[in-house]
């Protein structure tokens, strides 16, 4: 279906204006003679220019959505009105053009589901998923609100990590920029001050290695500015590719601090996704492959991969878990507990309960922990290069007072 934009001319000879859904330009002035209107422009809709790095719809907005969709269901509003109603109220044009292309889907007879999977960048498996299963068991209402308290969860859990990534991070790029400061500015002017002051040949070691240091630094500043954005586009693309994903995925979990923190928000994100598509109805080796994908980690995704090939083969969820060496056995031994008394989805829950608080406590733990460590070691060098060019101008002090 094609947008047009048309003007027209009411019986009194008022002139009207309006933007239609129509497939002809011919259909639009049928549609507008029926409502006794003479058409006097009708031409295509430009298509807006929608340059977009990822999804177009955040997730908070697509809370609202769900929760906004879930209640129209639950009140008896038909599939296609609520997508209407949705697609014209929402302040996110480019969201509201999506929502009118599902429903035009839906209106051509696919189903909601499918529908949704045209748009995987805002609607992932776990999401089509979901919503398939709801459709399937006449609960779509219920996936829909289980999804939304999900999501808000998710988003939750991701605000953790970036608190625990982030401060480091930062603290990191200070010292950087501090120690270019001092190597390009403040160094060469006490070098320079020595040198009036005729010591510059009986500088103290640490006074002379800073020097050094600075004078590399200023003489071959483009290889250091080389290594740097080698570092900040390099990582990222070696990120991208299969090998190296899987390096800084494994790094990740196995870093000091940081490394216990990444695998209790993975044991949380894996159990919470398990049990929400469980709980919705969806079969254990489909709820696997998307909990796999859905992980972040590869080396989890690898883990959940095996066990799902295990389970083919006939074994339980609990013994190739435990196998991964990803998650711990009082994990383990929980799901083993769920699967034999037929509770896993609640089991599940339970689990992501508890470590959504263990991750709330260590997130807090670790930034406590990584602001006194990075203010020592920022403070260190910051004090070696300060202290180091003091060395010679207490020296010249003591001579100056000799004599």
């Amino acid at each position: 279906m094609q947008e047009w934009v048309w003007e027209a001319k009411g019986r009194a000879g008022e002139v009207r204006k309006g933007i239609m859904e129509a497939s002809s330009e011919a259909a639009v002035n049928d549609r507008l003679k029926q409502q006794n209107l003479t058409p006097t422009k009708v031409k295509k809709k430009p298509k807006e220019i929608n340059i977009s790095f990822g999804s177009p719809v955040t997730e908070a907005e697509l809370v609202i959505f769900i929760r906004q969709f879930a209640t129209m269901i639950d009140a008896g509003l038909p599939l296609v009105q609520c997508l209407d109603i949705l697609s014209q109220q929402g302040e996110n044009k480019a969201f509201n053009r999506i929502l009118k292309d599902i429903k035009n889907n839906v209106e051509q007879g696919a189903t909601f589901s499918d529908s949704l999977a045209k748009h995987p960048k805002i609607f992932d498996d776990l999401f089509v998923n979901l919503v398939r299963a709801g459709e399937i068991g006449g609960i779509l209402d219920t996936i829909l609100q289980r999804l939304a308290v999900y999501i808000e969860k998710r988003v939750k859990l991701k605000r953790q990590v970036r608190g625990a990534l982030v401060y480091p991070l930062a603290t990191l790029a200070i010292a950087i920029g501090v120690v270019v400061v001092l190597l390009t500015w403040v160094i060469p002017a006490f070098q320079a001050m020595f040198a009036d002051f005729g010591g510059e040949d009986s500088l103290p070691g640490p006074t002379q290695l800073v020097i050094n240091l600075s004078e590399g630094f200023l003489n071959n500043w483009y290889i250091f500015f080389a290594l740097f954005l080698g570092a900040v586009f390099g990582i990222p693309w070696t990120y991208r590719q299969p090998w190296g994903r899987e390096f800084w995925d494994r790094a990740l979990l196995q870093v000091p601090l940081i490394g216990p923190v990444m695998r209790k928000i993975a044991v949380a994100r894996f159990t919470r996704t398990l049990g929400t598509l469980l709980a919705s109805g969806v079969a254990i080796l489909d709820a696997l492959d998307i909990v796999g994908k859905a992980s972040g980690n590869v080396i989890i995704e690898k883990g959940i991969k095996m066990t799902s090939d295990r389970i083919r083969e006939g074994k339980s969820m609990a013994e190739p878990l435990m196998e991964t060496k990803v998650f711990p056995a009082m994990v383990v031994q929980m799901i083993g507990v769920g699967e034999q008394t037929g509770a896993l989805d609640q089991m599940l829950n339970k689990i992501a309960d508890f470590y959504e608080e263990e991750v709330d406590v260590a997130v807090a733990a670790l930034t406590s922990l990584l602001e006194p460590i990075m203010m020592v070691v920022i403070g260190g060098i910051v004090g070696f290069m300060l202290i180091a060019m003091y060395m010679p101008i207490f020296d010249i002090a003591g001579r100056i007072k000799a004599e």
